[in-house]
């Protein structure tokens, strides 16, 4: 065997073992939850007198669901005079008049409700939130975004946590008001879900560093101060504040027990672009703050645990690279040299890989009480949402550690909206669409490709590759359908 086909082989065994060890956490994540699944968090003591509390509330054209938000955290039952809620509104088209109307209509109910609106959207979602700081009057500040329904109670069935002096931040789990409209939005659910009922609370409950979500949770204001206020300079402002804060020795809480429902995706180009930003911002985050982690007082296992909880969605990028550059001359290389009995190398490797992601998604559904039955029904879309996912997460890795600046932009949200509404704002130009995402023509011919790999792969009865195949072809070929005919129906509405 010359130097260059060693070379290959061995880049892509070295490769796969780096996935496996990303697979390996996911199984260690389900064996710590195991430990601490009957864990509750309680309020040690209650306040005396109520604190004052902001709620912020940050959108951007989001006329689907603004009337929603604004009518459910107007009901939020809390003493008006200590409540303060801010329609923090940077958008551009009909929604601002929608949210004027609501505000002016809640006002004169006696709600202390405000609509502030910026000139400048500088900073987007953290530039808002920064910007609200200044006028905000609550010790705490609730944060929703505009698709989120959160119940009346919630304000009271949670600010009591706070009597801790060092908690800095609430999270709530979320759950889903369009969990079953489609595959798409199942499959998203039981993903968001295996976050939340696993690796939020298994860090939580083991005093490692984990993040406030974004939304649906209540933050300390002196806590944000303290930890230098909301910064723009990633697209993950949430997961960027709750490290910062938690190096400055605050401690966050996450409350599983308690839910807030909100919107999913409804297509796959607004779930990529989201997943996009999300990936793109962690990676921003693992590069601003990684050192400051391993030189805080902590122990190793807490900086570890932090280094996969960053560098998480760099899976992505060494899975593209090697389905894109090493895998197929890998078989090419052991089908010429009669050495194909190494498949039996690959087999543990992606198995550890692909089989302790798919264990953790479907250990998320049992923690939240579901049928295993139902878990296991959904587990060929779990798998082939990893495939799907890869090239758009793996762009925004790239883009995150070659400095790629980009907008924050925002996941549309179809809220209550009838079709025919849909395509009079169409019409009317006032629509905002999701972001067609790059690559949907290269995932086609990654799928397209793997297609006849995995029939020249069955001719050689190479038995060992065909699953991982047949997933790869599965995976890249539907996810490319699914975005470019999302653009078409977006176009065509």
């Amino acid at each position: 065997m010359n130097a260059l086909a060693a070379s290959v082989l061995i880049a892509h065994f070295s490769l796969l073992l780096l996935l496996s060890l990303f697979g390996l956490h996911r199984i260690s994540l389900i064996i710590r939850w195991l430990r601490c699944r009957k864990q509750t968090s309680k309020a040690v003591e209650r306040f005396v007198e109520l604190p004052k509390v902001t709620v912020q509330i940050p959108l951007y054209n989001e006329q689907f669901v603004a009337r929603r938000v604004v009518d459910t955290v107007a009901a939020l039952d809390y003493p008006k005079d200590l409540l303060q809620i801010q329609i923090l509104d940077d958008s551009t088209d009909v929604t601002s008049d929608i949210i004027a109307r609501r505000v002016a209509y809640h006002q004169q109910k006696g709600v202390p409700i405000e609509h502030v609106q910026r000139t400048i959207r500088h900073g987007y979602k953290a530039g808002a939130l920064a910007d609200a700081m200044e006028s905000a009057t609550g010790e705490f500040i609730a944060i929703f975004d505009a698709d989120f329904v959160p119940r009346p109670s919630l304000l009271l069935d949670t600010i009591h946590h706070f009597t801790q002096s060092d908690i800095a931040m609430v999270q709530l789990r979320w759950e889903h008001l369009n969990r079953h409209n489609s595959r798409l939005t199942e499959t998203q659910a039981m993903a968001l879900d295996a976050h939340f009922s696993i690796e939020q609370k298994v860090r939580c409950d083991t005093g490692v560093l984990f993040n406030f979500n974004g939304t649906a949770g209540i933050w300390r204001a002196s806590a944000i101060l303290d930890a230098g206020n909301w910064s723009a300079d990633t697209l993950t402002e949430d997961l960027d504040l709750s490290y910062r804060a938690q190096l400055r020795g605050w401690r966050l809480l996450y409350l599983p027990q308690l839910d807030c429902p909100a919107e999913l995706p409804a297509d796959m180009n607004a779930f990529k672009s989201q997943q996009h930003r999300w990936a793109k911002g962690a990676i921003q985050v693992m590069l601003k703050l990684m050192l400051k982690v391993w030189r805080a007082p902590m122990s190793f296992g807490s900086k570890l645990e932090s280094t996969f909880h960053l560098a998480n969605n760099l899976a992505y990028f060494v899975m593209i690279v090697d389905t894109l550059l090493l895998l197929i001359p890998s078989l090419l290389i052991r089908e010429y040299y009669g050495i194909q009995h190494t498949l039996w190398l690959d087999f543990p490797l992606m198995l550890m890989s692909s089989g302790g992601h798919l264990m953790y998604f479907l250990t998320g559904q049992i923690a939240l009480g579901r049928s295993v039955w139902y878990a296991i029904s959904k587990a060929p879309a779990m798998l082939l949402l990893g495939i799907q996912l890869a090239l758009n997460n793996a762009r925004a890795a790239a883009e995150a550690l070659l400095g790629q600046e980009s907008a924050f932009i925002r996941t549309p949200k179809q809220g209550e909206a009838t079709v025919s509404t849909r395509i009079a704002e169409k019409l009317a130009g006032t629509f905002y669409l999701a972001v067609p995402p790059k690559g949907a023509r290269l995932e086609l011919l990654m799928g397209l490709a793997y297609g006849v790999v995995l029939i020249w792969a069955a001719s050689r009865q190479l038995w060992m590759a065909l699953p991982f195949l047949l997933l790869l072809h599965a995976g890249f070929l539907t996810s490319g359908i699914s975005s470019i005919r999302s653009l078409q129906h977006s176009a065509a509405r």
